[in-house]
């Protein structure tokens, strides 16, 4: 079945992934094959038909929050049901650790252990599937929306990397709203041997020039960290370019930043941005200090000073812009930094993974401002869990278990 599927799918588009996994599955015993995506803000499952232009023309709609195959995504592991006579297996489909979306399969009876190792399989290789063909389909980009996206998000959305990262030395999640107007704030992450390159940018304003700010400090940041340059030289030229093309008349904050992955040394930059914090043992939290120098694209002159941290293995740092904090009630009553700090601290202590934990804390954001934000809200939350020797090993302990630094189901 493996083997049929990678070869078929060489010369297969989005559309056409239900139709082959759905032949080669039931010559492997694997019956009512059915794969479903989730939509940018991860609120439901869309199912994959390959019909229409979004290829999910009279497929099913499934709640995250209400539903057995939403219970599967939110916590990476897979359940069994029984339905008429057969039994119905719901496996999450994952690239890494960015959740895609469900799969469900169908047996005549309880599986034995190979079959179970080919559903599993057969979900991993959807996952691979899924971002081979989603760069390239307009079909997949739609089944992914339940509404119209403006300008500035297409933009931004287009250039972030994967909503999570996780291998036995660090864990990396972010979240964005509102996912389908976002402007101005940019998230980044990358890991280049032992250090893992991470950066928050928040654009002045909440339209198309901000998004376009945003975009131009977070490739000239790519671009000047994929040769080498240092936090303070990456500085220096996205001043530069942003003050070339804007000439003062747009700006950017910043929070830049370079973990070294064995030895856990912090090392940043704070470019007039809220401070990180810092959670230790789960419980204890502290603001980051840093002299900072001036937003991006200001040109005031202020020194830029390099700051550093040594974190402990489980620390976690968070990363954020004003509209987490910011967001307001009918009663003015900002969301602020203590229930944003405290919602995560008890999320992660209940054992949830670090990406649920931020698509729940976007939720309590939007809810807390009646369903709609007038500012851009990004949090990036970075877990270290040690250096080689110290680290805990991911496929030891499995990507879902307890004790996994991904999370628990």
């Amino acid at each position: 079945m493996l083997h049929a599927l990678l070869r078929a799918s060489h010369l297969s588009a989005f559309e056409e992934l239900p139709g082959i996994v759905m032949r080669h599955a039931e010559e492997a015993g694997l019956h009512g094959v059915r794969v479903y995506v989730a939509d940018i803000q991860e609120l439901v499952l869309r199912e994959v038909t390959g019909r229409g232009q979004d290829a999910g023309a009279g497929g099913q709609e499934l709640r995250v929050d209400a539903t057995l195959p939403g219970r599967v995504f939110r916590s990476a592991q897979s359940h069994s049901v029984p339905v008429d006579g057969r039994v119905q297996h719901w496996l999450p489909i994952l690239d890494g650790t960015e959740r895609l979306g469900a799969l469900r399969v169908e047996t005549g009876h309880e599986p034995d252990g190979a079959t179970r190792a080919a559903m599993e399989d057969l979900a991993s290789l959807m996952g691979l599937f899924l971002v081979s063909k989603r760069h390239h389909s307009d079909s997949y980009a739609r089944l992914t929306r339940v509404r119209p996206m403006s300008v500035a998000a297409e933009m931004q959305w287009t250039l972030m990397p994967p909503r999570a990262f996780a291998n036995s030395r660090v864990t990396i999640a972010a979240a964005m709203e509102p996912a389908y107007a976002t402007a101005g704030d940019a998230y980044d992450y990358a890991l280049a041997g032992d250090t893992a390159h991470l950066a928050v940018f928040d654009a002045m304003g909440h339209d198309t020039s901000a998004g376009l700010t945003a975009n131009l400090a977070m490739s000239t940041c790519r671009n000047q960290r994929r040769q080498g340059n240092g936090l303070l030289g990456i500085r220096e030229v996205i001043e530069a370019n942003l003050l070339e093309q804007f000439a003062r008349s747009r700006y950017a904050s910043a929070v830049l930043a370079d973990l070294d992955l064995e030895s856990g040394m912090l090392t940043w930059l704070n470019c007039g941005h809220h401070l990180p914090v810092l959670i230790r043992g789960r419980r204890w939290t502290t603001h980051l200090g840093c002299p900072p120098t001036h937003p991006m694209g200001t040109d005031l002159g202020l020194p830029a000073s390099l700051c550093r941290e040594q974190l402990e293995p489980g620390d976690q740092l968070l990363m954020y812009t004003d509209g987490i904090v910011e967001a307001r009630d009918a009663r003015g009553h900002e969301f602020g930094r203590d229930r944003f700090v405290d919602f995560v601290i008890r999320h992660q202590a209940d054992g949830l993974a670090a990406p649920e934990t931020l698509r729940r804390l976007v939720r309590a954001v939007l809810e807390h401002h009646d369903g709609h934000l007038n500012d851009d809200a990004t949090v990036l939350l970075c877990e270290w869990h040690g250096g080689a020797r110290t680290a805990p090993s991911l496929l030891e302990e499995g990507v879902s278990g307890a004790k996994s630094p991904v999370g628990t189901g």
